[in-house]
This record gives structure tokens, sequence and C-alpha cells, in this order.
């Protein structure tokens, strides 16, 4: 079991289905530019493929300290303002703090629901 501090944004952005892509394309500089900032270990913006004005956000920061410095970078208000541009129709983001990490798989390849590694530990 691993504990963490870390903090999950994940959510959706809909947009004009006829400027998703454009959108998408126009981001690729503010999303390189962030997933280089200590903290960020996953930073992804992409298109949905069953719903044409759907983009799917999710990034994974190290610690609210890290989120705080992206949201005070030029990067976060440059990503805001050029999805902004495409006209945004609906927002759904939210940021969760993570506590325990583990791998959906066990040891014997199966899938699991619950949070087998605390049974491990017992």
């Amino acid at each position: 079991m691993e504990a963490l501090q870390e903090i999950v944004i994940a959510g959706t952005v809909d947009v004009d289905p006829s400027r998703r892509d454009a959108a998408l394309e126009a981001a690729k500089r503010p999303m390189a530019a962030t997933r280089a900032m200590p903290g960020c270990s996953e930073y992804v913006w992409s298109a949905d493929p069953l719903l044409p004005g759907r983009i799917h956000v999710f990034e994974r920061w190290s610690s609210r300290e890290h989120l705080e410095a992206h949201f005070q970078s030029p990067h976060y208000p440059a990503m805001r303002d050029c999805i902004s541009a495409y006209g945004i129709v609906g927002l759904d983001i939210a940021k969760y703090r993570v506590d325990l990490r583990e791998p959906v798989y066990d040891p014997q390849g199966k899938p699991r629901a619950d949070f087998f590694t605390d049974e491990e530990r017992a």
C-alpha cells in the first residue's frame, strides 16, 4: 500500500463539436508546458471518441503546493484561455485528494474493486 498526498483533477469540458479538434490542437503548447512543471505527473486533455464535443480532463499532481504553483503559473491561464476561445458550452471538473493507491489487478491477475492491500497488512 502506498500512502499519498496526491491530487487528481478529472472531468469534462464540452465545446462546439465542430471546433473540438482545433481546440485540442491549439492546446498542445500549454499542455506540454504544464507537463514539464515540477509535481505534475499527468496532464491530459483528450477527445471523447463517442461524444463529438467532449474533452476529458485528467491531471495528477504530487501535492497541493505543486497544484497551486500551476494555478499561479502562466500555463494555467494559457490553457483556460485557449480552450475558452473555442466556446465552452459545458464544464464539470473536480479535484480529489488521494490517500491510497494500489493496482487494479491483484497478484493473481484478477481485477479487484476492493482495496486488497489493506487485507494483506491485517
